[in-house]
């Protein structure tokens, strides 16, 4: 489900809405590791033995000197988070261990006590994500599968003190060592919808047109309005009509959404548009763009509606602001109570999976979200299962709050700030 949020900083992101250094085991030298030796060396080696024990076997008439190493010194307390780099790269999870590259996060090893409202968090609503997590993890992950599955009904003791010790607990820093990040939120809209054009219905969803390369820019938001070659393109691509083209919008920015269906013969059916592909051209928020241009001081979308209502002869160009255009797919959608698909290829879970960057976050990992408002107090386990084109950098997320309008209005007014920990499997 491939998404973005309105006002964020613009920047390509891999694939939506619309993301420790690995430590070996060591073994004893056997004895067929001797075998494997050069016949020179292996007679170098029994020499040294020999030499060794005779050595043993002799009193020592010096006091004994201690080869033992030197203890450790203490390690200095944890140091309060703040911007200032820090001169060592923290411990992190290696490339393959993540199954991708995380340059830009850094990965700080705590203590559980750091986590904010652990200790209050409802383990029978976060094991629920754990589960379906496991539906398709990562392969690391998927080492720990067996057991959440076993725990599904222990107690939330048992289960805490599972996830205690079987998981690392690290702190998401940009790589400039600063903890504090962004958290927004998205949803799945509904809206009336018509398979034939009408003088009311009138502003089109489309399929990708045939041709179409993955990766290559195809033509912006304003040429695919006025341009006849991306018109003759998108011939019979229409899926349905929208009233509204504020509500396409609306869509393409969410990345997924459902559509009550008019069909000819006059039956009404829900449907699921899912994200298909985008013209790969830059996204670029209206609600920023009026913010900056002193139009609005509301950038919400009944702020921006509001705008289109006083200013319809600006309406097409405020639309064209955003160069950006996604198309879609149709789905059936047999359970009203499953959500979208993220891009980690599962169901969305309102309140639970966000949207991440996956250079900073892989698909799969289970974190720890603390957000104080002012929109809605988040303290829980969330599960990275989603991107999108606006989500990007080491502590940058947006929560999935569910489908229809109510989760919509929520989803219109966060943005605030946001610390993320990852939780990783222990070696």
């Amino acid at each position: 489900m491939v998404h973005q949020t309105i006002s964020t900083k613009i920047e390509p992101a891999a694939r939506a809405s619309s993301k420790i250094n690995h430590m070996l085991l060591s073994s004893p030298i056997s004895a067929c590791t001797v075998c494997r030796f050069p016949r020179a060396a292996q007679n170098a080696l029994l020499w040294g033995l020999l030499s060794l024990l005779v050595a043993c076997a002799s009193p020592s008439l010096a006091p004994p000197v201690s080869t033992a190493p030197s203890a450790p010194a203490a390690a200095p307390p944890s140091a309060p988070i703040s911007s200032t780099p820090s001169s060592k790269p923290p411990e992190l999870p290696s490339p393959e261990v993540l199954g991708r590259d995380v340059r830009r996060s850094r990965w700080v090893v705590v203590d559980w006590e750091e986590l904010p409202g652990w200790r209050q968090e409802s383990m029978a609503e976060a094991w629920n994500v754990l589960l379906l997590n496991c539906e398709r993890p990562g392969a690391t992950m998927a080492t720990l599968c067996p057991d959440i599955r076993r725990l599904s009904i222990a107690s939330e003791q048992a289960q805490r003190e599972w996830l205690e010790r079987r998981m690392q607990a690290h702190r998401l820093e940009s790589w400039e060592g600063d903890a504090n990040g962004l958290l927004t939120a998205y949803y799945e809209p509904i809206f009336e919808a018509q398979r034939q054009p009408s003088e009311l219905f009138a502003t089109p969803l489309h399929a990708p047109p045939a041709g179409m390369r993955s990766g290559l820019p195809w033509f912006t938001r304003q040429e695919i309005d006025t341009t006849p070659a991306a018109q003759a393109a998108l011939k019979g691509r229409v899926i349905a009509w929208l009233a509204d083209p504020v509500d396409a919008l609306i869509l393409q920015i969410q990345g997924s959404g459902r559509l009550r269906i008019t069909e000819p013969d006059g039956q009404v059916r829900t449907v699921r548009l899912s994200y298909a592909a985008s013209n790969e051209q830059p996204y670029q928020s209206v609600g920023r763009w009026l913010l900056d241009k002193g139009e609005v001081k509301d950038a919400s979308w009944p702020g921006i509606k509001a705008w289109m209502q006083r200013n319809p002869q600006r309406v097409q160009s405020l639309l064209w602001v955003n160069t950006r255009y996604v198309f879609f797919k149709e789905e059936a959608l047999p359970d009203a109570t499953v959500g979208p698909r993220g891009a980690q290829g599962l169901p969305l879970t309102a309140g639970r999976s966000i949207a991440v960057d996956p250079q900073s976050i892989p698909y799969g990992t289970p974190l720890w979200l603390a957000s104080p408002g002012p929109t809605q107090a988040v303290q829980r386990l969330v599960v990275a299962q989603d991107t999108g084109s606006a989500i990007v950098g080491a502590v940058r997320a947006d929560l999935f709050m569910g489908t229809g309008p109510q989760a919509g209005e929520l989803a219109g007014r966060m943005k605030q700030p946001l610390r993320l920990w990852a939780l990783w499997p222990r070696p």
